[in-house]
């Protein structure tokens, strides 16, 4: 049970969390770079990584980049999780990672090799280079962004535009790890970990993409698990209801969280998902395995709108129709 939850209380920490309104200029700015006729671009903006037809592969291409109140609070995490974010846009759509290139700024020599100790941590742990990029030595701000480069048969790509009514939305996050100290918004469940543990979690998503047991996935980013579902059915023009007390969470009392806290977090290592009713035990199963915690919690509709629910009662939370999270409702096809 969800101690003192209120789906009105919930939906507004959600709408009104900045992990989620940041994405606002999402739409704009996608039709200030929108190109057209590029027959070997299968899938562009909207989803985790760019997909890049070469024969029977796809080649995955994603960039991500630091909020710079982390890089001020803890460098070495900000560099961490600069690696670990990449990671997770190539894994969502199911592919392996194969490396990563960056831009960095710093203000200080210092703060370089506190943001670079993390960046070689994660890159070391997930086993995905870095092989190259630009270095700004001496600007007045510090920043640092990474793009990473991935791989797959382009019959197995997983994308966040395809979620089908009817679809069972699951849930998946390793509950094992601690409110990150530098950064409350931040569940680590990471660094703590063997590369084995998080490799084998990350290749999870590749099993699923390869046996075709999800119709639509996403990595759980800042927006937290639903704002990050918001994000999917956005692009897959759907809806959907979640039951509040489905989904996973670590004991919030315990780690001093409140209900809305944990669902605004970044998990550390999570995926939003869509599948068939009849493969829910087994995308469930093969998380369970990794240590992760995977549950159903909730339907995809033809709604347009995102809602949550509790002890029967049901609160919209974002309406996708007519506003959305990045605002690309009014787009065309996204590619």
């Amino acid at each position: 049970m969800v101690d003192n939850c209120s789906p009105d209380s919930v939906a507004r920490s959600v709408r009104e969390y900045e992990g989620v309104t940041r994405k606002r200029g999402i739409g704009e700015l996608i039709e200030c770079l929108r190109i057209t006729d590029q027959p070997d671009v299968v899938a562009s903006f909207g989803e985790d990584a760019a997909v890049i037809r070469q024969d029977d592969l796809a080649l995955l291409l994603a960039a991500d980049g630091i909020w710079s109140k982390l890089m001020e609070a803890d460098p070495f995490w900000a560099g961490y999780c600069a690696v670990l974010v990449n990671v997770h846009d190539i894994a969502a759509m199911g592919g392996r990672p194969l490396a990563m290139v960056d831009v960095l700024s710093f203000t200080s020599g210092d703060l370089r090799n506190e943001v670079t100790r993390g960046m070689q941590a994660a890159s070391e742990q997930f086993g995905v280079p870095i092989v190259g990029g630009h270095l700004h030595p001496d600007t007045p701000y510090s920043v640092i962004d990474l793009a990473i480069m991935g791989s797959m048969p382009i019959d197995d790509v997983l994308y966040s535009s395809t979620a089908e009514a009817g679809d069972r939305v699951v849930a998946a996050i390793d509950l094992d790890g601690r409110v990150h100290p530098s950064c409350l918004m931040n569940w680590d469940s990471v660094t703590m970990k063997s590369a084995g543990e998080v490799r084998r979690q990350i290749g999870v998503m590749q099993e699923l993409a390869s046996r075709h047991l999800v119709t639509a996935a996403k990595d759980i980013s800042n927006p937290g698990v639903i704002g990050t579902l918001g994000m999917l059915l956005e692009t897959s023009k759907k809806g959907a209801e979640v039951e509040l007390d489905a989904i996973p969470r670590p004991d919030l009392q315990a780690n001093g969280l409140t209900f809305e806290h944990w669902v605004r977090m970044y998990p550390g290592m999570g995926f939003i998902m869509t599948c068939h009713d009849e493969h829910t035990e087994e995308v469930c199963r093969l998380f369970e395995e990794t240590g992760m915690t995977a549950r159903p919690i909730g339907w995809v509709n033809d709604s347009r709108s995102l809602s949550v629910s509790y002890e029967g009662v049901n609160t919209s939370v974002f309406d996708l129709e007519t506003e959305g999270i990045m605002r690309i409702i009014n787009t065309t096809d996204l590619v």
